[in-house]
């Protein structure tokens, strides 16, 4: 048995619910492979599995993505071998732990060239900017989008993918010091959501038309600007909740605000069968490799420090991706 140390929460709450506990390990089952964890990134889904937002049987584990070396495999596992770097994003949770046993089929080999820390960082963020820009829109060089929460995790990979599309990006932010992240990851117009309106600002940006497509990973905050800053017949791609989810809503008013068009997408399906999942993440590690998109690490914290992770990030006080060390 190999002993590890692991997050788990009893009951849904603030960050306090995060529990640490000592577990045994058992030799890995039939298609499964040992993981010693190096770094854990720390993604917004995490916190909405501790609030109850996404529900979760209880006593459940924590984090969804993580890198790590494998240590033993389990029987019918051909595919890797001890030693192998590895990456994951789930879905399953439990990445909150030094060492854990995971499916085979869930990991992602890391390539030479990329680290550990980057590959962490990067992953799932990554992977969901390559899905949002190459498959859940349809994105033509010169088009005006619109990325709210732009120099976060997610946000500053989104701004640089689109970029690398040829789009024309205006991203969101709450301060100057954000801003200036997002321009240098390539925003064209940056809006200050705290001091100005933002529809009004994109209205005006884009001479009056609004943008083709919005990106909202912030929810009900966000809700109606994305509605009033996405032009006749748009998309707005709502992938996530970050303030609370958009509930509620008559699908008259995507008609009323110009025949838009809304998506809820999720990462995972559009990770399902074995060669998108390789062709999605071989694509996200062409461009950190060409230098079309660069991974911005903005803090990191030691892997039981997790709560104070969870209350700096849903105080909006990161930037970039966050990373726990264990």
């Amino acid at each position: 048995m190999t002993r590890a140390r692991t997050a788990r929460i009893t009951r849904i709450g603030g960050p306090e619910v995060i529990e640490w506990i000592d577990t045994d390990l058992p030799e890995p089952g039939g298609g499964e492979v040992r993981m010693r964890t190096t770094v854990v990134g720390l993604n917004y889904i995490d916190t909405y599995y501790r609030r109850g937002i996404y529900p979760a049987a209880l006593p459940t584990g924590l984090g969804v993505e993580a890198v790590g070396v494998i240590e033993a495999l389990g029987p019918g596992v051909d595919t890797l071998k001890v030693g192998d770097r590895v990456g994951t994003f789930g879905p399953e949770r439990g990445t909150y732990a030094t060492a854990r046993n995971v499916a085979a089929e869930r990991l992602f080999p890391l390539p030479d060239g990329i680290s550990d820390e980057i590959a962490a960082a990067a992953l799932l963020k990554g992977c969901t900017a390559e899905f949002l820009v190459d498959r859940a829109a349809q994105i033509a060089p010169g088009d005006w989008t619109l990325v709210h929460a732009a120099a976060g995790g997610v946000g500053l990979l989104l701004v640089q993918w689109l970029k690398a599309r040829g789009a024309r990006v205006i991203g969101t932010t709450s301060n100057e010091a954000k801003a200036r992240l997002a321009r240098e990851a390539g925003a064209d117009e940056m809006i200050l959501y705290t001091r100005e309106d933002t529809a009004a600002r994109v209205r005006a940006i884009t001479g009056g038309a609004g943008v083709r497509v919005t990106y909202d990973g912030v929810g009900l905050d966000t809700w109606e600007a994305s509605l009033d800053s996405t032009g006749i017949r748009g998309l707005i791609v709502s992938y996530g909740n970050a303030s609370a989810p958009v509930t509620g809503i008559s699908l008259g008013v995507l008609a009323t605000k110009g025949s838009l068009y809304n998506t809820r997408p999720m990462l995972y399906h559009y990770y399902i069968a074995p060669e998108e999942r390789a062709a999605g993440a071989n694509a996200l590690w062409e461009m950190i490799r060409s230098g079309k998109v660069a991974v911005t690490i903005g803090q990191r914290y030691a892997l039981e420090d997790a709560a104070k992770a969870h209350i700096d990030l849903e105080g909006r006080n990161t930037h970039g991706s966050t990373l726990l060390i264990p």
